[in-house]
């Protein structure tokens, strides 16, 4: 079943379809609540920073940190869903969204 994601201030954008895994995925790149100004979010809601997604669409890849040593960082590529999204948040200009 797909995942919708919503572009929380653009209504006016048709929300992007995304494969049900996208549901966990999202929070490899999500910005937290409380980080750089980001506003504390309601569950469902997700605060992407712009300069975030401009850098894992430009490189192809997201980083994530172990969860047993936080010195650690893999690199993981992009699929081609989460490309896609990508570059429709960096072209709407989209950082808030909500997935339905």
């Amino acid at each position: 079943m797909p995942v919708l994601v919503y572009a929380v201030a653009r209504p006016d954008l048709s929300p992007f379809e995304m494969p049900d895994r996208f549901r966990h995925e999202i929070t490899y790149f999500m910005t937290i609540s409380g980080e750089a100004g980001v506003p504390k979010l309601p569950a469902g809601e997700y605060w992407i920073k712009l300069a975030d997604a401009r850098t894992s669409l430009d490189d192809g890849v997201f980083h994530i940190v172990s969860p047993l040593d936080s010195a650690s960082k893999a690199e993981i590529e992009l699929s081609e869903e989460q490309e896609a999204w990508l570059e429709w948040m960096v072209k709407s200009g989209v950082e808030h969204v909500r997935l339905g």
